[in-house]
Order: structure tokens, then sequence, then C-alpha cells
């Protein structure tokens, strides 16, 4: 009794071994980053005096910007829009790909997930190109068929067209997490739906979507963070449509124009800190309203 109570000790610090790197990791590359910008949000740089703490100052400067509630505004309707189209399209293919009945379900999981593959970069790139009212190939195809293509990076166009690359780069993404989800029902599930004589549909409806929602929720509180974050397709389609994507077209493309292009690195700070404020209310109200219980 007494070599094994002498072992447990030993077992317990080799285990603080193993998260040290971890842990390591996560102060020097993200706590401390985090509260330098904290810090850096409670000054501001003037001419004359140089840099000076202003307090809160910078955080009610923000409250009152009109390009950063623009902005903010703005990916919330792309959020609301964007968002469930594409839960929707993840939930019929994970659905399709689980019901057996497909030829080639793996190939058809792999081809749809692949864009997730595709770097942010390199997608916006390759939409810009397809967009492009000029050469791209929707254009010329409408040409050919005697069709007028609508603008693609027109003013009333953008967030839609922004919205579809979104959704082809993740959509793959969150049919991969609703899948797994669907493999972990019990078949006993299935077997006694069969013997009710369920069919395909009100097996999917009765037992499968009901035991997706943990994975739906997850996929709503991701697709939450990455919306209000949405920097790179916009940063970079901005280079063919100037005049409709401008410096504060997102909160994100907001803060990174301020501090690399203004050099205004401490009301950058204080609007990051606001638009992870805006992320954090909203993904605790996605929360709040999907765990409620209807009284009885």
């Amino acid at each position: 009794m007494t070599t094994r109570t002498a072992r447990r000790p030993q077992a317990g610090n080799r285990a603080y071994l193993f998260i040290t790197p971890f842990l390591v990791c996560f102060v020097l590359l993200f706590l401390l980053p985090l509260g330098y910008a904290g810090y850096l949000s409670l000054f501001k740089d003037q001419l004359v005096g140089g840099t000076v703490f202003v307090g809160l100052d910078n955080y009610v400067r923000a409250l009152q910007d009109e390009q950063l509630l623009d902005g903010v505004l703005r990916v919330a309707l792309f959020f609301l829009i964007q968002v469930p189209i594409m839960l929707l399209v993840a939930l019929g293919v994970a659905l399709a790909v689980d019901s057996g009945l497909l030829r080639l379900a793996n190939v058809f999981r792999l081809g749809v997930f692949l864009p997730y593959a595709v770097p942010s970069v390199v997608a916006a790139l390759m939409w810009s190109y397809l967009y492009g009212p000029d050469f791209g190939p929707f254009t010329q195809l409408g040409e050919r068929i005697g069709f007028t293509a609508p603008r693609l990076l027109s003013d009333g166009w953008m967030l839609a067209s922004l919205g579809n690359v979104v959704t082809w780069e993740f959509a793959g993404y969150n049919m991969i997490i609703l899948y797994a989800a669907l493999r972990t029902i019990p078949a006993e599930r299935y077997e006694a739906a069969a013997v009710d004589g369920a069919g395909p549909w009100r097996t999917a409806w009765h037992i499968k979507i009901p035991a997706l929602r943990p994975a739906l929720l997850l996929c709503l509180i991701f697709s939450v963070i990455g919306s209000f974050q949405l920097f790179a397709e916009p940063n970079l389609i901005q280079r063919l449509a100037p005049t409709v994507i401008n410096s504060s077209y997102t909160p994100n493309l907001y803060a990174y124009s301020l501090a690399f292009t203004s050099q205004q690195v401490n009301y950058a700070a204080a609007v990051s800190f606001l638009l992870g404020f805006v992320i954090l209310v909203v993904s605790y109200a996605v929360l709040f309203l999907t765990n409620r219980r209807p009284r009885r």
C-alpha cells in the first residue's frame, strides 16, 4: 500500500510535464499578446506629448465610430443569411452520405470537404477570377448565351458573393462534424424505427436531426466566430472592387487598416477588444437561446 501511495504523486507530476509545453505556448502566444493589446488600448499617440494614458477614451470613441458600427451590422447581416444556408447544405450532405444510398459516398464526402483544405487566400483569388466582370467565366458564359450576367462584385451583390465563397470553403468542414456525430447514434434507434415502419425521411427527421443538436450548436458557435472575424476574403477581393469594399467593410478589416495603414495601433487594439466582446455576447446569446427549454 505504501509503495502504491508513493507512486501516485510521481504519476501526477509526469502529467504536468506533458501539458507544460501547451501552457507555455498558450501564455507566450495568447495571454501575453492579449494583455499587451489591452495595455496598448489604454494609450494614445499625440503629436504633442507623445504617448499618453487616456483610459477608456479609445473604447468610447469606438462605440461612436460609424464606420465600425456599419461594419459590425454588415457582418451581422452576413451571419444571419450565410450561416443558415451553409449549415443546411452541410446537414443535407451529411444526411445523404450517412444514408448509405449514395454511390462512391467516400469520394463524394472527400469532394465536399476538399474546399476546406484550400487556403482562404487561394479560394478568394480563385473566386475573384470567376467573379471578374471583364474576363470572368460567368460573364463570358452570359455573353455566349445572350444573357447579361449580374455584376457579382457590385455593391448589391458583394455580400452574397462573399457568402458564396465562405459557404464553398466551410460547408465541408461543418459536414464532417455533423457526419461524425451521425456515426455515434446507436444502431438500436434505427432498428426500433424500422420496426415501427419508419422510412428514411421519418428516420432522418425524428432520430438523426434531433441527435445532431449538440453538433449543430458547435457548428453555429464556430460560425459566429468566423463571421464576425471575416477578413481574408474581403481583403483580397477589395483589389477588384475598391469602391465597394472599403477599409471598414468588416470590423477585422477596419482594425487591420487602422493598425497597419493609418498607424493608429492603440485605437486598433481597442477596436479589436470590442470586436471580441461582440463575439462573446453573440455566442452567449446563441447558447442561451438554443438551450432554453419550453415551459410546461
